[in-house]
């Protein structure tokens, strides 16, 4: 009799108090909640990703600068955003396919338009001379066509800022730029961090 009383007792111990109970339910419930919030939290970030993906991809493309056909506007490792844009206008600075590849250049001319270039580097569009502040030096370059120049229909006349290494249009490797290569118009620089803001 003592035996069940004792074995009664001990068993009643080691049962968990009320408060211990209500820990463990309290901790449950926290690791429930906790899962709950961390899937959502993953499940918004992949979601947030993707979208951002797809806006880069469709819209905004972000482009890496390489070479320094553009300086000093731009130099070999800025970072810049473009928009979707297939009418680029005189003074535009555009991405465009080039063989598997994709180049940074400013669009001179037009279709229709003339081009010519003095051996200087002045440069004169319909007879008129460019106001370039954006070239810190003016130079002939590699040029394989005949000046004056009339950009062919459907076509943009591009040449890089740094004139003197650019190949561009004035040279029949790269040619004039159909509106299918534009991949977009350059607008904002978000990298090197000094340079962040939107291009001119």
């Amino acid at each position: 009799m003592k035996n069940k009383k004792r074995d009664a007792v001990s068993a009643e111990s080691n049962l968990p108090s009320v408060e211990q109970l209500k820990t463990e339910l309290k901790r449950e419930k926290y690791k429930s909640r906790y899962s709950t919030v961390m899937k959502s939290t993953v499940y918004t970030l992949i979601t947030v990703a993707a979208v951002a993906v797809l806006v880069a991809t469709l819209w905004l493309p972000v482009l890496q600068i390489y070479g320094n056909s553009m300086t000093p506007t731009f130099v070999d490792g800025d970072i810049v955003v473009s928009v979707k844009d297939k009418t680029p206008q005189q003074g535009d600075i555009i991405a465009f396919y080039y063989n598997n590849k994709i180049l940074v250049k400013r669009v001179i001319a037009g279709q229709g338009s003339w081009v010519d270039m003095g051996e200087d580097g002045t440069v004169y569009v319909d007879n008129v001379q460019l106001t370039e502040p954006y070239i810190t030096e003016k130079s002939y370059g590699e040029v394989d066509i005949e000046f004056p120049y009339q950009v062919p229909d459907g076509k943009l006349f591009v040449m890089g800022d740094h004139r003197e290494t650019s190949v561009d249009s004035r040279h029949g490797a790269v040619g004039c730029i159909s509106p299918e290569q534009v991949v977009g118009k350059i607008v904002f620089c978000i990298w090197p961090l000094e340079n962040l803001g939107i291009i001119q």
